[in-house]
């Protein structure tokens, strides 16, 4: 891998703002000095990391105070440098970014797994003061992954670990596909190396076998969309590594994998995309089971797209994803395609639309503001959000995000309060259920409430596996207590 030099990333700079060169060099001569006699573990000079570090955020297009604070973000843990004397050197936003990816010492806690869990805390609800610390943190960590070959096995297990438990869910939620695939195919590498192996040469084989029959399908839709007044750019993809890794873990057999082989379909605008996914059905007949409308129903994370699988050539499944340039651009980089969109406004989109329309958002909140102790709050957040997670409907088609294991009073509460308080009853897919009923994937679910009813009870408190459900039900019995006495 080659490493980035300064002027590496001047250039990248100067294709898009320019006039903030003084300001980046300022920044790199802060940095360099502070590190000069600092190595890597590779025994690279330091300040290689950095650079790297503000070179991809650069690819992206990040405003230059986030660059900034990239090439700053080891400083203060690592260095005499203090973050008053950043803000003096440079601004309050810079200082803030720097310290929101800044590592709390030792010194302050009592034990190695209480700092890591506040250091993971720390980075989790950052979100919730700025996006940008989470996003440079990943890209840190992003990396660190990336050099891993030069710490030792153990540690490589810890970092590989973690990476799969923290920072791909942390980058799958803010929609940054392309930094939670390569994160989690390199964890993959040094958690089982040998089964990596095993499955990468299989889909190398694969890739051989099928090349032609892709690029002759790529060939055969281009000139159908042509002739139909369709623009497209076409790319032919491959299931990755850890990917096919998880899909043989349901038992499923390597062939068996229906969206091992995709071509991408990428169109000017929405209506292209139903009409391109009508011409792929009226020449491939399509598997019924396999359609996804993403972009009627959006995924939790913004994530939008259709996804049809046909049957190809020679009883080979071939999956399309067709979706609109922009929907590719937020489908690789997430809120991180803000920057493209808003430039020095993004920030402010990216927090708004967090709040809005992140689901998980909303439960991290939730979770920090009722969980004291930090190795409380990561084990609730690893459960609750990191976990494999279920996709089920309200009556309007809405998506709500649950973990495995929730039931339909955990659903009840994540609408809303009140409809908790009030519920007497449950239908899933047309059905009555128990209030102990277990949601699975793509149940569509209506809560009966009433008013009147005296609800919910305490044995409810065992039937619930979210912080959110259990707070509620506790303040509802609290509450209902106290008038009572």
């Amino acid at each position: 891998m080659k490493n980035i030099t300064y002027n590496d990333l001047e250039k990248k700079i100067l294709s898009y703002a320019p006039f903030e060169i003084p300001k980046l060099r300022k920044a790199y001569e802060y940095a360099k000095n502070y590190h000069k006699e600092q190595t890597r573990a590779s025994g690279e000079p330091y300040i290689i990391h950095p650079l790297n570090i503000a070179y991809i955020l650069a690819n992206m297009q990040a405003d230059m105070d986030t660059i900034v604070a990239g090439i700053l973000h080891d400083v203060v843990e690592d260095t005499e440098s203090t973050l008053d004397e950043i803000e003096k050197k440079f601004n309050k936003t810079i200082r803030d970014l720097v310290d929101g990816v800044t590592k709390m010492t030792k010194l302050d806690f009592d034990n190695k797994k209480e700092l890591s869990a506040v250091n993971i805390r720390k980075i989790i609800v950052s979100l919730a003061r700025d996006p940008r610390i989470i996003i440079i943190k990943l890209v840190d960590r992003l990396h660190n992954m990336r050099t891993l070959e030069y710490k030792s096995e153990k540690k490589q297990q810890e970092k590989a670990l973690e990476t799969l438990e923290i920072y791909v869910p942390l980058a799958y939620y803010i929609g940054a596909s392309k930094i939670k695939d390569e994160l989690e195919n390199i964890a993959f590498r040094y958690l089982k190396p040998s089964l990596y192996g095993d499955i990468n040469k299989q889909r190398e084989e694969l890739k051989k076998e099928t090349s032609d029959i892709l690029n002759d399908i790529q060939s055969k839709i281009e000139n159908l969309l042509k002739k139909n007044g369709v623009k497209a750019k076409f790319e032919i993809r491959y299931k990755d590594n850890y990917s096919i890794y998880k899909k043989l873990l349901t038992k499923i057999n390597f062939e068996m994998i229906h969206d091992m082989l995709s071509i991408k379909v990428l169109v000017k605008n929405t209506r292209d995309c139903y009409l391109a996914l009508m011409l792929i059905h009226e020449e491939f007949t399509p598997i019924n089971n396999r359609f996804k409308d993403y972009i009627a129903k959006p995924k939790t994370n913004m994530y939008k797209s259709i996804h049809t699988t046909v049957f190809g050539p020679d009883n080979r499944l071939i999956q399309f994803q067709i979706r609109t340039f922009e929907m590719e651009r937020v489908a690789i980089y997430g809120l991180t395609s803000y920057w493209f969109k808003y430039k020095n406004n993004a920030r402010i989109e990216m927090q708004k639309d967090l709040e809005e329309n992140f689901q998980f958002f909303k439960s991290i909140k939730e979770l920090d503001s009722t969980i004291l102790d930090n190795i409380e709050f990561v084990s609730r957040i690893k459960k609750e959000l990191f976990s494999s997670n279920i996709y089920v409907y309200t009556t309007s088609g809405e998506v709500i995000e649950l973990p495995n294991g929730a039931t339909v009073i955990d659903f009840a509460y994540k609408i809303h309060t009140d409809i908790g308080n009030s519920m007497v009853a449950a239908i899933v897919n047309d059905e009555a259920v128990s209030l102990d009923y277990v949601l699975e994937n793509q149940d569509r679910v209506r809560i009966i409430t009433d008013n009147k009813a005296y609800v919910p009870k305490e044995e409810w408190l065992d039937k619930v596996v979210t912080t959110n459900a259990k707070n509620k039900i506790m303040d509802f019995i609290k509450e209902n207590e106290d008038n009572l006495n």
